[in-house]
């Protein structure tokens, strides 16, 4: 597979070769630039490649205003430390948004999605089918307005949540720093609005957050329990029919 490499940063491209190394493809590496610059001299003087792996922040720019001087028709492989720029890279012949640092696992992923897709662009059905799941991934909410005494709002970044859990009734949640705040939403509302991604009904009581799992061990029947951070004063229990879907998500 003719491949070209945009990448500005030596270690991003050394990882990113022994990642190419460990997968099931034959990359013939036709060329690597470092720059927007380089790349348009490149696609000047070269046949179409077919496949790019393209960084976004080069040393002289945006790699997207590549795409303001050329056509580049094959399809591409954006790898990058920044995840803002995933919309904006599907409107392009984007097939993949990698995540530095690249690990084969996911380069894997890419590469048996481009075998399946024929080795060319992302189909029209699919590329709205992705632009539909990123547009709810932006949906996700980011802060919430907290009720505190009186007539009085906090605003709470998502970010810093640790997990939300049922205290006689009423939801709470609970900050890294300790802090606690009441919640209007019920755990079923909350499980609606926050990313996937980053929390999981655990139980009927809990919505724990990735980076609050600190500790994960087995419990009889084949369920699992979870230490936390900050420390729950009960036991999070992962029923047996909710453990593979904890494995997938972790």
């Amino acid at each position: 597979m003719k491949t070209l490499i945009i990448e500005d940063e030596k270690a991003a491209l050394r990882n990113l070769k022994a990642a190419m190394k460990e997968v099931d493809a034959e990359f013939d590496i036709v060329g690597e630039t470092d720059s927007v610059t380089g790349a348009l001299e490149w696609f000047a003087a070269h046949p179409m490649p077919e496949l790019v792996f393209m960084d976004i922040h080069l040393a002289d720019g945006s790699a997207f205003g590549t795409f303001e001087h050329i056509d580049i028709t094959c399809p591409i492989i954006f790898t990058t430390a920044y995840d803002e720029y995933a919309l904006q890279a599907f409107r392009v012949n984007s097939i993949a948004y990698l995540l530095k640092p690249i690990g084969s696992g996911d380069l894997q992923k890419a590469i048996d999605k481009l075998k399946m897709l024929g080795g060319t662009p992302q189909p029209a059905a699919d590329l709205q089918a992705v632009m539909r799941a990123l547009k709810r991934e932006e949906s996700y909410k980011t802060h919430f307005l907290v009720p505190v005494k009186g007539d009085r709002f906090v605003p709470v970044s998502v970010e810093q949540i640790s997990y939300f859990y049922i205290d006689g009734g009423s939801v709470k949640a609970v900050m890294q720093s300790g802090e606690t705040f009441d919640f209007q939403q019920t755990l079923d509302e909350l499980a609606e609005q926050l990313n996937p991604r980053h929390f999981f009904r655990a139980n009927r009581q809990y919505i724990i957050a990735h980076k609050a799992v600190t500790g994960v061990s087995l419990w009889f029947g084949g369920r699992m329990v979870l230490q936390l951070t900050p420390p729950t004063t009960e036991k999070v229990i992962i029923s047996k029919a909710r453990v593979p879907a904890f494995r997938d998500w972790f």
